[in-house]
């Protein structure tokens, strides 16, 4: 799966802002806060967490990587942030009323296991996201403008893996015993700042990171010019608008 070691300045200057674009999908199905509690689990920098505190929620953080744990810290005080990873989360069962994890079963080696996980320490409602169409496709266009092969990225084992569409979402969480799961896809526009963009790539964030930083010198130069190219047709009132979308499923025990 994707390393994040190191990256947590490069994610909060750049794909945090695109992530926290669920947050409003999410709200909706959450419904009143009411100061009930919620576990953002795979928080990163705590741009979401913050979003969910400022709509009423008593909100825990749970992140591995411990320089987007800093950087939460920092930004964000006041809301907790635990050392935890799926798919065995430091918590009672049932201890919180919603759990969230927005982009992390995309991410994990046992999206089954790490689903049913997040059921556990649920007592009402738990809401999950994974990408349908990902910042990949962006890099995909720098790669082919640059004559580069894109890195295929790593795969799960064909008995963990499953297909990124919203019945795809479904089945797979249907395996983990997710049932009478509601799952829709959600869209959305980044406006993103090339630099943000940037920031991304070099800073090794996600797969395009990495790839770019398994580059020579030359091959570096030739996706750095592609990139620029891309921006800047693609570039509206000196912003770049990307447009996403997700599979989001929603569990509730009510």
């Amino acid at each position: 799966m994707k390393d994040w070691a190191g990256t947590g300045r490069a994610y909060a200057d750049s794909y945090a802002a695109l992530c926290v674009g669920t947050a409003g999908f999410v709200l909706d199905e959450l419904g009143e806060a009411r100061g009930r509690s919620l576990l953002d689990v795979g928080s990163g920098t705590g741009s979401l967490s913050a979003a969910f505190a400022g709509a009423g929620w008593n909100v825990t953080g749970c992140e591995p990587e411990p320089t987007m744990r800093e950087i939460a810290v920092q930004e964000h005080a006041g809301i907790p942030v635990v050392d935890g990873a799926l798919p065995q989360l430091p918590f009672q069962d049932g201890v919180f009323d919603a759990v969230v994890a927005n982009f992390v079963l995309n991410h994990v080696a046992e999206p089954r296991r790490a689903a049913r996980e997040l059921s556990r320490v649920s007592a009402d409602v738990v809401v999950a996201t994974v990408w349908t169409n990902s910042p990949t496709w962006l890099w995909r266009e720098v790669c082919d403008r640059a004559g580069l092969s894109p890195s295929a990225g790593e795969r799960l084992p064909p008995e963990q893996d499953f297909e990124r569409t919203v019945d795809g979402f479904a089945r797979m969480l249907d395996g983990a015993g997710w049932r009478g799961t509601r799952v829709s896809e959600i869209t959305w526009t980044w406006s993103a700042g090339v630099e943000a963009l940037w920031v991304s790539a070099e800073g090794g964030v996600g797969g395009a990171g990495q790839f770019y930083r398994a580059l020579d010198e030359s091959d570096r130069a030739a996706f750095r010019a592609a990139f620029d190219a891309v921006c800047s047709e693609r570039t509206v009132d000196g912003r770049v608008p990307l447009e996403h979308s997700a599979a989001m499923a929603i569990r509730s025990r009510r």
